[in-house]
């Protein structure tokens, strides 16, 4: 199969932690990768190196999925180099910048935290599924997958960081909207929804989870790896869910099981 020929994912905020291990796998599995990032291009380098090191396409677009030209720029490159997106990964996500008490959060923070967080990605994917709908009158045997990226705060109170917990509540809606509206279409939408994950935004409170997580918080006592999260999408790369859709993925070692 020639690079032109791959299926492609676009998977945002793939510089590091999740979204690199996730670009990584998917590399792995054989797709064309586009990088969307905030950050220069010079700071993604070791996704970059995974990806190469895998030996398919690489494309990296600085994308501040918050912004509508942005999102705009991002669509049409990838439209220019490869003409078609097989994949979509909503990953890029923020928390706040600091954490404050509900009582004292400011609108700031708040718009910040969303229009990344779920307006960015909300409207990213309003854009590649108008796309998917066109490749699949044109290509009917191509198979178009959308996932979002959550997290087990669309469920859990965290009144330090409010603002984060309505963005991924947010999230789940959004994947049962989309992938609601889409199905009649054959694009499958998903969430993944990761649990206590060591990444550089969990690292400030390494000791408290490490406590929590001995103490029996999740029914497997280990912290999660963006290693897990990145298997959970490559399976839906590989087409292993195709009859379903909708569906929220748990990779949060059984946190969700809420036990008594």
């Amino acid at each position: 199969m020639t690079s032109s020929e791959r299926p492609v994912a676009i998977v945002t905020g793939a510089s590091r932690g999740i979204g690199r291990a996730i670009a990584s796998g998917l590399a792995a599995t054989g797709m064309n990768l586009v990088v969307a990032d905030c950050v220069e291009e010079s700071a993604a380098s070791e996704v970059k190196a995974l990806i190469e090191a895998a030996g398919t396409g690489l494309l990296y677009v600085q994308t501040d999925i918050a912004r509508a030209d942005d999102r705009r720029r991002l669509v049409e490159t990838v439209r220019d180099r490869w003409g078609r997106c097989d994949l979509l990964v909503n990953n890029a996500g923020v928390a706040p910048l600091v954490r404050l008490d509900l009582l004292e959060a400011t609108e700031e923070s708040f718009d910040r935290v969303l229009s990344i967080n779920l307006k960015g990605p909300y409207f990213l994917t309003q854009a590649i599924a108008n796309w998917m709908i066109e490749q699949r009158e044109r290509h009917a045997d191509r198979a178009c997958r959308i996932v979002n990226i959550g997290s087990i705060s669309a469920f859990t109170s965290s009144p330090g960081r409010g603002e984060y917990c309505v963005s991924k509540a947010g999230v789940a809606m959004m994947t049962a909207l989309y992938a609601d509206r889409l199905a009649e279409f054959g694009i499958g939408v998903f969430e993944i929804r990761p649990g206590i994950i060591a990444t550089d935004m969990t690292a400030a409170v390494k000791d408290k989870y490490d406590r929590m997580i001995a103490d029996g918080l999740t029914p497997i006592r280990r912290w999660g790896v963006p290693e897990d999260v990145a298997k959970a999408v490559a399976a839906i790369a590989k087409g292993h869910l195709d009859f379903s859709t909708g569906e929220v993925i748990n990779v949060d070692g059984g946190f969700h099981l809420r036990r008594l």
